[in-house]
């Protein structure tokens, strides 16, 4: 390889860094800062979040298409661009109704930047890169994510000393600066790599690998929206303890995806998929625990899940879509989007329901985590436990 085809990989994951990483999961700890500051109330704040995730599944759902054309590196600039615009528009506060509209109109525009990013930085990395790299690239690529996570959770304390609006602004200026550095890199596979199904074939349905991570999605709503909230207003933490929660969340989530690519070339989909559910069952476990020490552990275990599942789920794609993973990715992504969207607006009403219930939020994703892990142990398709390593495991 290149010099430059090496540094492929970190340009996907510095895409998902922004995308997803500030554009997404830097709101988690800004939630509790935004309703102590009145910008929103706690209902209104759990809507800006399904308001993303809403945004996420249109992306997920149209990048294949802004890939096919635009091409690949100009299809990820666009999303670039709507992260750094989305950030600057945040800055602005407007009064009553028109505030919750505004920011999540904006806020949903940041989800669609982080779905197209998502959709189109895996499998045209993996397009590019040697079959013996591919499980570390993907592990490289969604590592992204964690990252962009820990430099969140360091940012916010830090720019929110100069307000709500200082903040925004300071995101949007990572995230430019981010994007000017990394265009350059973009992978730029041939189309069909990323966009095509193979001569004569078809994509697999892989049905048990979209229903596992459908259901997985659902379940890690509760903590990618409301996690740093349970730590400040549900468990009394603050300060240093406070700012830990995300720091650790992105963290476990930097181990997963590190963790994820190769694990699915060691074990195979299925066996690596039901670790992932194990560890997710008992991130949710944690957060229903009392005391804020459970919170703290609650939050590396949920970013190992949450963020690494991802990894995992592409390795496994690859391994049974070939050159067509770019269809089946985008298929997974988009389911993936659309259970965390409608997971998401199902929360922000039960939450506001039950009186800003943590436990309710996160006993109902304790429940879809349960699902995700039993559809994987009773998933009796190729690759069971008894079976040697196999080439596909669903």
């Amino acid at each position: 390889m290149t010099g430059r085809s090496r540094l492929v990989p970190a340009a996907g994951a510095g895409a998902l860094l922004v995308g997803i990483g500030l554009a997404r999961f830097a709101y988690v700890p800004i939630f509790p800062a935004m309703v102590a500051a009145g910008w929103v109330d706690g209902g209104g704040a759990g809507l800006l979040g399904a308001c993303n995730l809403t945004g996420y599944l249109l992306g997920a759902l149209g990048g294949r298409g802004i890939g096919r054309r635009l091409g690949v590196p100009r299809a990820m600039d666009l999303g670039m661009a709507l992260a750094t615009l989305a950030f600057f528009a945040c800055a602005l506060r407007l009064e009553g109704a028109a505030a919750l509209a505004w920011l999540g109109f904006w806020r949903g525009l940041a989800g669609l930047a982080g779905g197209v990013l998502m959709a189109l930085a895996g499998p045209a990395v993996q397009a590019v890169v040697p079959p013996a790299r591919r499980g570390a690239a993907a592990g490289v690529v969604m590592s992204g994510v964690g990252f962009g996570v820990v430099l969140g959770a360091t940012l916010v304390p830090l720019l929110l000393q100069a307000g709500i609006s200082g903040l925004w602004l300071g995101l949007g200026a990572a995230s430019l600066a981010f994007w000017l550095v990394l265009r350059p890199l973009w992978p730029d596979p041939p189309p069909a790599e990323t966009m095509g199904v193979p001569a004569g074939g078809q994509v697999p349905r892989a049905t048990q690998l979209m229903v596992t991570y459908a259901l997985a999605a659902a379940g890690m709503v509760a903590p990618m929206v409301y996690l740093a909230d349970l730590g400040a207003r549900g468990r009394g933490l603050e300060g240093l303890a406070l700012a830990m929660i995300w720091v650790l969340f992105g963290l476990g989530g930097i181990a997963g995806t590190l963790t994820g690519g190769r694990l699915v070339g060691w074990l195979g989909g299925r066996r690596a998929l039901m670790v992932w559910m194990m560890v997710e069952v008992a991130a949710l476990a944690c957060a229903l625990l009392p005391g804020g020490a459970a919170v703290l552990l609650a939050a590396p275990l949920s970013g190992f899940a949450g963020i690494g599942i991802s990894a995992v789920v592409l390795g496994a794609a690859r391994e049974q879509a070939g050159s067509a993973t770019g269809i089946l990715w985008v298929r997974a992504t988009a389911l993936f989007a659309l259970a965390q969207a409608g997971t998401g607006f199902a929360l922000a009403a039960l939450f506001k329901a039950t009186g800003e219930s943590h436990a309710a939020v996160f006993g109902a994703g304790l429940g879809f985590a349960v699902l995700a892990f039993l559809a994987t142990l009773f998933s009796g398709e190729v690759g069971g436990m008894n079976s040697p390593k196999p080439p596909s495991s669903f």
